[in-house]
């Protein structure tokens, strides 16, 4: 979206656009840009809330108002409960212990197929926001698993000016993407909170990034632990 209001705005259209992701905004650089704190896929906040998502919708018009760019605006309100779990409220098995597969690239390996039919039938997709094409996402794998130990872990497909908290970000975002759409090809009778709940759950990738998420919060560094927020969510 935020590719496309540059474009719209080179061709004489005034934009704004609402960012999900504060990071792939500030690297992109729309003209005017408001990031919201809501879960993905909720731009506007929580469903059935007119009155809410209104507020909203008046804050991204009131940036119409700036004549240069580009501006970032944080909106400064949580969108409140939507009813989707986060990873902090997987689903365990009856020993406490998270009922899950331990081989997160077998995982992605395993979900490809539907996630290719997804592709197929839909024409689109959300993953491609770390530039690194799906069937080389073992290697993403790897990169988050070595990241989830240490600081120390990088990645070679890392942009120069792409910190590696934001790439780890850009890595996780795509690894949610292909299983959620991995997923809807796979059961697409399951409800928005029936994916979550299988993601952070039962899949060995949400087990992984939880296991990020868990390590940047207890940094106590707050850029870490925002990033940390943007992972579980």
């Amino acid at each position: 979206m935020s590719v496309l209001a540059r474009v719209f705005e080179s061709a004489g259209l005034t934009t704004v656009a609402i960012a999900l992701v504060r990071e792939h905004a500030e690297r992109v650089r729309p003209p005017r840009a408001l990031w919201v704190p809501f879960y993905f896929g909720y731009a506007l906040g929580k469903p059935d809330d007119p009155d809410f998502q209104h507020l909203v919708i008046s804050a991204a018009m009131e940036m119409v108002q700036a004549e240069e760019g580009p501006v970032l605006v944080d909106y400064p309100e949580e969108a409140g409960p939507i009813g989707l779990p986060q990873a902090s409220e997987a689903s365990t098995a009856e020993n406490g212990k998270p009922a899950k597969p331990l081989d997160a690239a077998g995982e992605i390996t395993a979900l490809r197929g539907y996630y290719e039919r997804w592709q197929e039938q839909r024409g689109h997709t959300a993953v491609g926001i770390t530039g690194i094409p799906q069937r080389r996402f073992r290697g993403i794998i790897r990169f988050l698993e070595a990241y989830a130990a240490s600081d120390a872990a990088d990645m070679d497909e890392r942009p120069a000016d792409v910190s590696v908290p934001q790439f780890a970000r850009y890595c996780a975002d795509d690894l949610k993407a292909f299983c959620y759409e991995a997923r809807m090809a796979q059961r697409p009778n399951d409800s928005e909170p029936d994916i979550h709940r299988w993601f952070w759950g039962e899949t060995a990738v949400g087990t992984l990034i939880d296991s990020i998420t868990q390590r940047l919060n207890a940094t106590g560094d707050p850029q870490l632990q925002a990033t940390a927020y943007g992972l579980s969510r």
